[in-house]
């Protein structure tokens, strides 16, 4: 059984745990007649999803993108390294909920936590164990950012997933090593970031810092490089980790 609350892949796999059967989102998505899916989907939602896929497509970090507005908040983006992660093709994971990733061993406190981030609309980064296709278990540590459109209401989850071995760094770490990354920004470029965590767009972002959209767009591609990584979702995540 779902609960009411919206869920991206790395909170729905904490969340749910259950049937994997094709639910009405899938459903619908298979039929062509779900929200930006559709052949009927609005010249801006089919300009908002091809930007949301370029988010995630090139990232080396597995990474989805989900609908809330939708039935069950069904995954509507999803890249190569997610699929490598999890053993899931594209098209197994495309209009599915995300709890297909739980499992007997997946901890309660942990959903908790991504449960309540979620009700918030607030990003979260927990380190929780999911399953991949074939069933064998992964430790894996999940983020969830929402994502805002420009009237300021919840439109996306981003879920990323990184797979931690016993021997990996623990969270400590990789926070240490994040915000040391993150202060060696500019200040400027540390405001965008940190908005960019709390799920605004650029032109949000600009209206906020009062700079043109054009100015915000050079920032974020000079944060890009300066930090190292290839993607928004890349930036977001390391943002997260550093506690913004």
């Amino acid at each position: 059984m779902s609960l009411p609350v919206p869920s991206t892949c790395g909170a729905s796999c904490a969340i749910f745990s259950g049937s994997s059967h094709l639910s009405s989102a899938q459903a619908c998505m298979s039929k062509g007649k779900c929200r930006n899916m559709s052949l009927g989907a609005s010249r801006g939602e089919r300009a908002d999803i091809m930007s949301l896929k370029t988010m995630i497509a090139s990232s080396p970090i597995a990474a989805v993108i989900s609908d809330p507005r939708l039935p069950d908040n069904p995954i509507v983006e999803c890249n190569a390294a997610f699929s490598a992660l999890t053993g899931y093709g594209p098209e197994e994971i495309v209009g599915r909920n995300c709890r297909f990733l739980a499992g007997p061993a997946t901890e309660a406190e942990l959903t908790e936590t991504l449960r309540i981030a979620i009700r918030e609309q607030r990003p979260a980064l927990v380190e929780i164990l999911n399953y991949r296709k074939d069933g064998t278990p992964f430790r894996n540590a999940v983020l969830v950012a929402p994502i805002f459109g420009p009237d300021g209401t919840l439109e996306y989850f981003l879920g990323s997933q990184i797979e931690i071995d016993e021997a990996g760094e623990a969270v400590g770490g990789r926070s240490a090593r994040a915000r040391a990354q993150i202060e060696a920004l500019s200040p400027r470029q540390r405001e965008v970031l940190k908005l960019m965590a709390s799920g605004q767009l650029n032109k949000q972002i600009a209206f906020t810092l009062s700079l043109s959209e054009r100015t915000i767009k050079m920032h974020r591609a000079a944060l890009l490089r300066a930090l190292g990584v290839e993607t928004t979702a890349d930036a977001i995540r390391l943002a997260v980790e550093a506690g913004f």
